[in-house]
């Protein structure tokens, strides 16, 4: 496995990573109701150019296997962490980790204090795990859906 900072020319990989594991992975904590609202599959254009921006502003880290897009990650400039995926055929192979090691590093060399990041009921475990602590609980609405995730952080030593 290889990380790399993002480039333009992965975003159309990196968008449908984000449906496909978002509609396979997730499936086991969310409803196809809640899947459908979190991951519209009518609004892939229009993410290919927002995510091209936000991607490209924040700092963000591609992992990738013989060039395939297999994982992505991205922090902002105040230390949010934004996305967390990883490709449905890849899971448990170190990615995210991998991925979250190269942010949090990032994070300790900007001189933030912490990284939070709103995780989803699948990647609470995850963050969890690596001594994030849950600071509340969260109901957000999306196309008149209901989704559940959890606000979390971790101090950066």
């Amino acid at each position: 496995m290889k990380i790399t900072k993002f480039k333009e020319t992965d975003t159309e990989e990196i968008v449908t990573l984000f449906y496909e594991t978002v509609h396979s992975v997730n499936s086991k904590d969310y409803s196809q109701a809640e899947l459908d609202a979190w991951a519209p599959i009518d609004e892939k254009e229009s993410k290919m150019k927002s995510w091209k921006e936000s991607l490209g502003q924040n700092i963000t880290f591609v992992a990738k296997i013989n060039d395939k897009v297999v994982g992505f990650s991205d922090l902002t400039q105040t230390g949010y962490l934004d996305r967390l995926f990883v490709h449905k055929d890849y899971q448990g192979q170190g990615i995210a980790t991998a991925l979250v090691d190269m942010l949090e590093s990032e994070a300790k060399k900007l001189n933030l204090l912490e990284i939070d990041v709103d995780a989803s009921i699948t990647a609470k475990p995850f963050f969890e795990h690596r001594g994030y602590n849950i600071v509340c609980s969260q109901t957000v609405e999306r196309k008149g859906v209901k989704l559940t995730n959890y606000k979390m952080v971790i101090k950066i030593k």
